[in-house]
C-alpha cells in the first residue's frame, strides 16, 4: 500500500507552497495556521506573512499588536499570538529537541515540524490521516505524511469516499462503505466567536466596541489589554 500511494501522490499531490522548503519557521507558520483554516484560505495568507516576516528572527522583533493585526482573516486568533511567542522563544534559546515545549504547539504540530523539516520519521496524524489508517488498517510511516493528507483531503472523503478513484481501494477493507456525517462545527454567525472577532477587528482599526463581555475573554487570552480607562488595545510588548 505504502507503494501505491506514494506513487498516486507523485503525479496527484497538491502542489503547495510550504512543501518546497525545509525551513522549520515557514513549516511552523504554515502548520498554525493550517489548524481550523482551510487550505485555499491559508495560501495568500502564509505567502504575504513570510514576505513581511521571512525568518523567526523577523517575527520574534515584531510587536504582539502587528501580529494580531497580520493575522485578521485566519480566525482563532490565539493562534496568532502563541505563533509570536514560539518565535521569541526560538530566537533566544534556537529550536528544542522535544519541539512541544515551544507556546502552542502540541504533539501534533510537533510532529509535523518535526518530519517535514528536520527529517525525523514520525507520522503526524490528523483527521485525514487517521481515516485513512482506520480505513485501510494500514499504519504508514512518516515519508507518506503528505500522500495521506491529500488523499485525505480529496479522496478519502469523510461520509462518501471516492474509492473508484483511490490507489488503496484493491487492498482496502472498507472499500464501498459509506458513513454518517459527523457532528458539524457550531455556526459561526451569530455566536461568541463572532462577537470576539467583531471586537477585536474594532480595536485593531482603532475604534470602540461596547461588547464588555467579548473584550474580557479577549483579555484573558492575551489578544488586548485593558486600561484604566477601560480603553481596549492591541498590546505592544
Amino acid at each position: 500500500m505504502r507503494a501505491r500511494l506514494l506513487d498516486w501522490y507523485h503525479t496527484h499531490g497538491r502542489r503547495l507552497p510550504w512543501r518546497s522548503t525545509r525551513d522549520p519557521y515557514a513549516i511552523l507558520v504554515s502548520e498554525v495556521m493550517l489548524q481550523q483554516t482551510q487550505v485555499e484560505r491559508v495560501i495568500p495568507h502564509w505567502e504575504r506573512w513570510l514576505e513581511r516576516w521571512p525568518t523567526v528572527a523577523s517575527l520574534a522583533a515584531a510587536t504582539p499588536a502587528e501580529v494580531i493585526v497580520e493575522w485578521q482573516g485566519l480566525g482563532y486568533n490565539r493562534r496568532a499570538i502563541n505563533l509570536h511567542r514560539a518565535a521569541r522563544a526560538v530566537a533566544e534559546r534556537g529550536w528544542p529537541d522535544d519541539l512541544t515545549e515551544l507556546p502552542g504547539v502540541g504533539p501534533y504540530t510537533a510532529a509535523a515540524v518535526g518530519n517535514f523539516a528536520f527529517g525525523r520519521d514520525i507520522l503526524p496524524v490528523d483527521t485525514n490521516v487517521r481515516r485513512v489508517q482506520e480505513r485501510t488498517g494500514e499504519a504508514f510511516d512518516g515519508s507518506c505524511a503528505q500522500a495521506l493528507f491529500d488523499l485525505g483531503a480529496t479522496i478519502c472523503l469523510a461520509r462518501v469516499p471516492r474509492c473508484g478513484a483511490c490507489p488503496l481501494a484493491a487492498g482496502c477493507p472498507s472499500r464501498g462503505n459509506r458513513y454518517e456525517p459527523l457532528r458539524r462545527q457550531s455556526r459561526f454567525e451569530g455566536s461568541f466567536r463572532q462577537r470576539r472577532a467583531e471586537a477585536l477587528r474594532l480595536i485593531a482599526a482603532g475604534d470602540v466596541t461596547t461588547d464588555t463581555e467579548a473584550v474580557e475573554s479577549l483579555r484573558r487570552d492575551g489578544l488586548v489589554t485593558v486600561g484604566a480607562d477601560g480603553q481596549a488595545l492591541l498590546p505592544d510588548r
